[in-house]
């Protein structure tokens, strides 16, 4: 909500990677909102979260569709920065506001598409024999069919567009240097963006690798909810914090630079005084 708030009301801010920023605050929003839902349904009723219900549909295909749209912010926002350090060397394409707009709305689309086709029907209320043993009543093929192409974007996507990055970073350094010119920025420049992407990549891999072990597990596993019970669940319930994680390590990585921030809120929290002042004179 910070992020949020700070994107919308400095003006500063209204940039092609501050709407991409912003969309990313406002899917982990949605998934950290979804996830409580969830547990408020375990609190309430666990059985229906390990046995599966009619009443789990809704607050699942949230929670999927929150983080397919974090997914795609998370690929965006990578690409949008390889766009970025490249536009002076091959590309001529440069990224608007609109671009970042139409992107922000396709990802959505998409998310909403796949996270709801159990409610459209893809669900296994009716099915026993493909059903998800940790997400029921979700469907095994369908669980593989969100799970295996998204997070493979995840991991692959990213890693590739921050490594081309760091690449061009070098190349122009070494350029540098052959001209006899000072390199002190590319040098920071560089290692900051080596140190982001690894964060950035390593979150990823802890935050999603488990969900996708998990769904690894549910289509081969042959046993009944009773049998899997309470250990399966609780690695379950552990991929969940790790989302969860992922959401709150988001900001602090892309936004929150806790300096750049507090002047960013002082400068805000200033501006009615100086209303009042002027209106005062």
């Amino acid at each position: 909500c910070t992020v949020i708030f700070t994107r919308l009301a400095t003006r500063d801010l209204h940039k092609p990677i501050s709407i991409l920023f912003c969309n990313l605050a406002v899917s982990d929003l949605f998934t950290s909102f979804s996830g409580f839902w969830i547990s408020m349904l375990f609190i309430t009723n666990p059985d229906i979260t390990i046995f599966g219900s009619k009443d789990m549909l809704a607050p699942y295909a949230l929670y999927t569709t929150s983080i397919l749209s974090t997914i795609y912010n998370l690929v965006s926002i990578g690409i949008e920065r390889y766009l970025a350090v490249a536009e002076s060397m091959r590309t001529r394409f440069r990224v608007a506001r609109n671009h970042s707009i139409a992107v922000v709305f396709i990802s959505w689309v998409l998310a909403f598409f796949l996270g709801c086709l159990p409610l459209m029907g893809w669900n296994c209320l009716q099915a026993e024999r493909s059903i998800s043993v940790l997400y029921s009543p979700f469907c095994v093929n369908y669980l593989i069919f969100i799970a295996i192409p998204n997070v493979v974007l995840a991991f692959i996507v990213p890693l590739f567009t921050y490594l081309r990055i760091i690449i061009i970073l070098r190349k122009r350094k070494l350029r540098m240097q052959a001209c006899g010119q000072a390199t002190g920025t590319y040098k920071s420049a560089e290692t900051q963006v080596a140190r982001t992407s690894i964060s950035i990549w390593l979150l990823a891999l802890v935050s999603y690798a488990p969900f996708f072990a998990g769904v690894i597990f549910d289509a081969t596993n042959q046993r009944c909810h009773a049998d899997l019970y309470p250990g399966v669940y609780v690695f379950r319930n552990c991929t969940a914090m790790l989302i969860t994680i992922t959401c709150l390590g988001n900001p602090l990585l892309y936004t929150l630079k806790l300096r750049a921030l507090g002047a960013k809120l002082k400068a805000l929290r200033c501006l009615p005084a100086n209303r009042v002042r002027a209106c005062a004179i």
